[in-house]
């Protein structure tokens, strides 16, 4: 990625743009400070205070990227760009008592016996946080004339070439942008035709899948209130799903993560600009489990059949149980333990829903089944969205109305999901084509006599992340013994 310039490797929003309504420094900072940071003395709240004093210049160098990009002519879809000022301008001007820094380490110090230290936030917050807060809608603000509605990359400096780059980083494979986009169909055509058998026996044979989805959504025992106790409600049945799922894992594997993993709901204040929610891995020593925090903002976007693959794909047997695995893996160096390559981790989210129907998790829950079978229809379509704006010009309308056809999510939540693809572009690929990769080379293992699907996994999990090509490789000579 290092041949385009205007390219930003922030670790939650890898792309052109600097900061989005999908990550900022001050989004990702807080939410390490305030929900991952420990203050269990003294020395841990200096040094919650030390790195909160250090936020400041990390925005400044965010405010940076955008005006050396805008010098290259280079600024971000005017949606992106308005969305940024508003979520930005809303942390500027919080009043700086409640601001979430603030209240997470005078709450957490006073437990602990410390005082002063709200104080002291506050007047970080106050003299070096909020100015450079300021210089950065200022900066966004001075380029949103200059701003397009073109959503897609192509328009810029090499786009295509840089697409292509995306596409190979975010997804570890050698498969053309054309190729990725012919596959999506492929595998939108093929899960559709899936998922019209599975409503067809529940007695749902009329209308689009969109309509009986919605419709399904609508019927009893669907829907969670939309307030604090139904948002309580989501959370509870999130960890009940896991809890059930953890009976049954030892089917599927020989070793259980020490680290534990849990759904909570994500703070207020990140609900507008992120999608459906962010993770937090847990602690390599088990201290402190693995999160999922989900965007509740709605709980519209969240009907009951849709949240047992979520728990799946993202807690166990996905995302936090791999990852914990993973970092506790004595076999692999310390810097490999925590490698990430989206492919491989998106992949393996994908293939944990397999494995959760695989192992019976929707036996009884056929409507489960059928969000299980809309969340892949989901993940084939981004194959064909993401190459559809950034590689065929698609526009922002275009991509939302192909995802709310071919996705449970509500318009809103398809908006949401679209505007990550225009703002990370490749990444959205890499489940779709890491699944494809793994469930591939397990048809290969199960062709072998001795085939031992708990051995596969273990065996997939242990070498840690890895790009798909590696991946292959490592697994063929682990076949050929």
């Amino acid at each position: 990625m290092n041949a385009f310039p205007y390219h930003s490797d922030s670790i939650s929003v890898p792309g052109p743009y600097g900061p989005t309504p999908l990550g900022t420094n001050y989004m990702d900072t807080a939410q390490f400070l305030r929900d991952v940071h420990p203050v269990n003395d003294r020395a841990d709240a200096e040094a919650f205070i030390s790195r909160m004093g250090q936020l400041a210049a990390v925005l400044d160098a965010e405010t940076d990227h955008v005006r050396r990009n805008a010098a290259r002519g280079i600024v971000a879809p005017t949606f992106v760009v308005e969305q940024t000022i508003a979520i930005l301008s809303k942390v500027r001007d919080v009043n700086p008592s409640d601001e979430g820094l603030v209240r997470s380490i005078g709450t957490r110090a006073v437990a602990k016996g410390l005082s002063g230290y709200a104080e002291r936030a506050q007047a970080i917050f106050t003299r070096q946080i909020r100015p450079a807060l300021a210089r950065q809608v200022a900066m966004l603000q001075s380029v949103l004339p200059r701003a397009v509605d073109q959503a897609g990359v192509g328009r810029l400096p090499d786009g295509r070439a840089y697409y292509d780059a995306c596409l190979r980083y975010q997804t570890t494979s050698t498969l053309s942008a054309d190729e990725v986009h012919r596959t999506g169909l492929d595998l939108v055509a093929n899960i559709r035709a899936q998922i019209e058998e599975a409503f067809r026996k529940q007695g749902m044979s009329r209308g689009t899948i969109k309509e009986r989805a919605t419709a399904l959504a609508a019927s009893p025992g669907q829907a969670f209130p939309n307030t604090d106790a139904g948002r309580a409600a989501v959370i509870a049945y999130l960890n009940d799903q896991l809890d059930a799922v953890k009976t049954r894992l030892p089917q599927a594997f020989n070793r259980m993560p020490k680290t534990g993993y849990e759904f909570r709901r994500l703070a207020a204040e990140m609900e507008e600009g992120l999608p459906f929610g962010i993770a937090q891995p847990g602690a390599p020593d088990g201290s402190r489990p693995g999160v999922f925090y989900i965007n509740l903002r709605d709980t519209a976007d969240w009907p009951r059949y849709t949240l047992p693959t979520l728990a799946f794909h993202e807690a166990a047997p996905g995302h936090l149980f791999q990852n914990g695995l993973q970092f506790e893996s004595g076999e692999l160096p310390l810097y490999r333990r925590g490698w990430f390559f989206s492919g491989f981790a998106e992949g393996w989210g994908l293939y944990a829903e397999q494995m959760a129907d695989e192992l019976g998790m929707y036996r009884d829950n056929p409507e489960g089944r059928i969000g299980y079978l809309l969340s892949h229809l989901w993940r084939a379509a981004r194959l064909v969205l993401d190459t559809g704006i950034h590689l065929r010009g698609w526009d922002r309308a275009r991509a939302v109305d192909y995802l709310y056809e071919n996705s449970f999510a509500s318009r809103s939540g398809a908006q949401g999901e679209v505007d990550r693809y225009i703002v990370m572009p490749g990444q959205a690929c890499g489940y779709m084509i890491g699944h494809t990769t793994i469930t591939r080379l397990r048809d290969e293992a199960q062709r072998r006599p001795a085939f031992d699907l708990r051995a596969f996994n273990d065996f997939v999990i242990s070498g840690g992340a890895l790009p798909m090509a590696v991946l292959e490789g490592r697994v063929r000579a682990w076949l050929m013994g």
